[in-house]
């Protein structure tokens, strides 16, 4: 098994989400890696937690990637905030993701949670993606 992958899968995420021209038009440029100091935008989209398992057979080395990508929202309802976690999902699931290390084998979505933060104010919605990775 290698971790070797995991930060070109992230780049990969990344550029794909920053890219899309249906979520910038959503969340224009609010998709983050690394959240800015000073105050958030009322919607955008934040690359979350990563796990990864060995997943390499007699072929050569692989990885499985479970990794989360949220929206949150200031708004007074989910409407938004789901319309931005289907774009996100249609960006992620609907092509081929090229990756600078390895080859993406599968991309799939596994689950999503949404629920309210804080005072009740704030919408949030964890996306659960699960990312197969051969090493080459």
């Amino acid at each position: 098994m290698s971790y070797g992958m995991a930060a070109a899968l992230q780049e990969a995420v990344f550029q794909r989400l920053s890219g899309d021209a249906v979520l910038a038009g959503l969340v224009g440029g609010a998709v983050y890696d690394v959240m800015p100091s000073g105050p958030l935008p009322p919607l955008y989209v934040s690359l979350g937690p990563e796990e990864v398992r060995d997943a390499s057979d007699k072929t050569g080395g692989g990885a499985r990637h479970d990794f989360t990508v949220s929206v949150v929202a200031d708004g007074s309802g989910f409407h938004a905030a789901k319309t931005v976690a289907a774009a996100i999902s249609d960006a992620l699931l609907g092509g081929e993701l090229p990756l600078a290390r390895g080859r993406l084998v599968a991309l799939n979505f596994l689950r999503a949670r949404a629920s309210r933060e804080g005072t009740g104010q704030l919408r949030r919605i964890d996306l659960r993606f699960r990312a197969r990775i051969d090493d080459e």
